[in-house]
């Protein structure tokens, strides 16, 4: 799953496009941990998360805020049968039906983290953190089993890093270089997993010139980021 670059004697030869979804997604294995952005349909990565299914890649963990909706995107994925397991804050939403169904089944597991408790993970993947202490959960079910410690009179609950294998995300604009900008709200997860996977694949609306944009508007920059491919809108 190697970045699809190569290094000249400048950085002017670094380019992370790729020319189709298919070949955004080579690499993708078995088991693999895969970060998916989206709030809702609100960034999310549906064209990259459809054609995971023609990949063939099965067995997955997938991240993500939801457990996907009605009959596309992460819910085809789950129809398909490729996810094992799901790492989510919101389970179940308006229109998600294929999880409550495979989910009553037992054909897929869950675990349930709170939406903030599972963002400061991710961003402590990134952020190379071995971990943090929190009082989100404290005193419930979703804290069994974990270490607990009082801070200032409060319990708290210790939470580890959750990283990925893969962050398949999807951004407004992108140059040659990766560097990112999101299109409001459809940003939410999307820098975060880019920092905590090992491969980040996304999607973007229109792939522009170096130099088309401000880099004070870049909010990703292109070090997280190893594949770009045009999508449209």
């Amino acid at each position: 799953m190697g970045v699809l670059y190569e290094f000249g004697p400048d950085f002017t030869m670094i380019d992370k496009r790729v020319a189709s979804i298919e070949q955004a997604l080579t690499g993708i294995e078995d088991g693999s941990v895969i970060l998916v952005g989206g709030f809702g349909n609100a960034g999310s990565p549906i064209p990259l998360l459809e054609a995971l299914i023609d990949q063939g890649a099965t067995d997955l963990t997938i991240v993500s805020n939801n457990a996907g909706e009605g009959d596309f995107g992460l819910a085809a994925l789950m129809r398909a049968g490729r996810i094992n397991k799901m790492i989510c804050s919101y389970p179940r939403s308006s229109g998600s039906v294929i999880f409550e169904e495979l989910y009553d089944q037992g054909k897929i597991d869950l675990e349930v983290v709170p939406q903030g408790t599972l963002s400061e993970r991710m961003r402590a993947a990134g952020a190379g953190i071995g971990g943090f202490f929190t009082p989100t959960s404290a005193g419930t079910l979703l804290a069994e089993g974990k270490e607990t410690r009082e801070i200032d009179g409060k319990l708290h609950v210790l939470e580890h890093p959750l990283k990925g294998d893969v962050a398949l995300i999807k951004a407004d604009l992108a140059d040659r270089w990766g560097n990112l900008t999101y299109n409001k709200s459809a940003r939410n997860f999307g820098p975060t997993m880019a920092m905590a996977a090992e491969l980040t694949v996304t999607q973007v609306r229109q792939i522009v010139d170096l130099g088309d944009i401000d880099p004070e508007l870049v909010v990703t920059p292109g070090i997280f980021v190893d594949r770009v491919v045009e999508i449209g809108a």
